[in-house]
């Protein structure tokens, strides 16, 4: 879907909250099609992205796997 937001689960180290939220900003970019919304929908933005965000960081802690973790590769 949209090719900026990269697989968080299962790395050594683990994905810090802010590369979370970063691909949330992300998901609502695209799918809202702003990149930077108005003032009227701001507070819907920032609401959809704080909610993405906390439900990706609950879905990538109930995650399991017996895998050993990926390592990180330099960008």
């Amino acid at each position: 879907m949209c090719r900026s937001i990269r697989t968080l689960y299962h790395f050594d180290p683990p994905a810090t909250e802010e590369e979370v939220r970063a691909a949330a900003l992300q998901f609502v970019r695209k799918i809202s099609g702003f990149h930077k919304p108005s003032k009227s929908n701001e507070a819907a933005f920032q609401a959809a992205v704080d909610r993405i965000s906390g439900a990706s960081l609950t879905l990538l802690g109930e995650l399991e796997t017996h895998a050993p973790p990926r390592r990180r590769l330099p960008r």
